[in-house]
């Protein structure tokens, strides 16, 4: 059957034709748009760390190119599959775990003809992405709860008779997986490869007195303030914050994993060429500096040091004292493993 309208007929076809075309038009204007637009979205944490970034990194860079840089946030891994699945950006650059955004293939290979990696010291690139900054999750007692001293080690932590106690981890399988190896006496220095077995065998010893595994920043923050746990393993700058305002806690570095956080630009963002300026940008000294002179994180650019405060220094992960006494995880190891070891954490937590 036909319809008419005017003179060209409108068949079955015409009008499915038709929709399809109303359907996908929208998507392809989308990214003419986002191809026109000079400015570059940063998928962030939020809160402190996004107010950090505001001072050194975003508002300095527009000053020196005139490019906008908007945050989004908070930081989304699925965020980052849906925009390179459906080619539709809300944001051109992100942080994301080094291993879990290499292997799913969600991010550009940098393009040096915008990145200075001749200015870049080694270790700053990782593979497709750049580490912009230095994290540490740390041992966090409270000194009310322990007056005589608390834990020093993850064996410390295990070792529940001698400090009994609430106590709260972090659900994060590979710093877990780590941390229940020192405990069991292997060294720091000799943690990889990974003897997952057991790695979970000392799991095993701790699980029944785990009352939080928790998976916020701030979540972490409530649960040690709170009194709800009496030791933690968490980020170093939110510990650090809550003893700057005087809650009563003690950040042990002995045996703290440390980690390069990185930032990628998405597969297939049209604002690429902004986004490697921004991430060229990011890399340097001085605006790396800069944001760990207001949170207390380290850089992984060696020369950001001569920029820091005394007391930035003192509170880094990556000071002299601090780098010594941690550790950094054997990433090229973890990369092809680290989606098994997700799943067995998983079950092994429900179980």
């Amino acid at each position: 059957m036909k319809i008419t309208s005017g003179f060209r007929p409108i068949t079955r076809r015409r009008v499915l034709i038709g929709g399809a075309a109303l359907i996908t038009a929208p998507s392809i204007m989308t990214r003419v748009a986002q191809a026109q637009e000079k400015v570059v979205y940063v998928n962030t944490w939020g809160g402190a760390w996004t107010a950090a970034e505001e001072a050194a990194f975003y508002k300095p860079f527009t000053e020196k190119t005139g490019i906008p840089v908007k945050p989004v946030s908070p930081v989304s891994i699925a965020k980052v599959k849906a925009a390179v699945q459906t080619r539709n950006y809300d944001f051109d650059i992100t942080d994301a775990e080094y291993y879990q955004a290499e292997v799913e293939d969600l991010v550009e290979p940098i393009d040096f003809s915008v990145v200075n990696k001749a200015a870049l010291p080694a270790g700053m690139i990782r593979n497709k992405g750049m580490a912009d900054v230095v994290l540490a999750t740390n041992l966090v007692y409270r000194k009310d709860k322990f007056p005589n001293g608390g834990p020093k080690s993850w064996a410390d932590f295990w070792d529940v008779k001698k400090f009994p106690g609430n106590r709260a981890l972090y659900n994060r399988p590979v710093t877990m997986v780590e941390y229940a190896l020192l405990a069991d006496g292997v060294p720091k220095n000799k943690l990889y490869p990974l003897d997952i077995d057991r790695a979970f065998k000392s799991l095993d010893k701790i699980k029944p007195h785990i009352k939080v595994w928790w998976t916020q920043g701030n979540q972490s923050e409530s649960l040690i303030r709170d009194g709800e746990v009496d030791m933690i393993a968490m980020w170093n700058a939110r510990a650090q914050l809550m003893i700057d305002n005087g809650e009563p806690l003690e950040m042990v570095w002995n045996e703290t994993h440390l980690e390069g956080g990185c930032v990628y630009v998405l597969k297939g963002t049209p604002r690429a060429k902004y986004a490697f300026e921004y991430m060229d940008f990011c890399a340097q000294a001085k605006p790396q500096a800069d944001f760990c002179n207001r949170l207390n994180y380290g850089s992984p650019n060696p020369e950001a040091l001569k920029y820091m405060s005394k007391e930035a220094i003192a509170k880094s992960p990556t000071s002299p004292e601090h780098i010594e006494q941690g550790y950094f995880a054997d990433l090229e190891w973890l990369q092809p493993r680290v989606a098994d070891l997700k799943e067995r954490f998983a079950q092994w937590l429900a179980s």
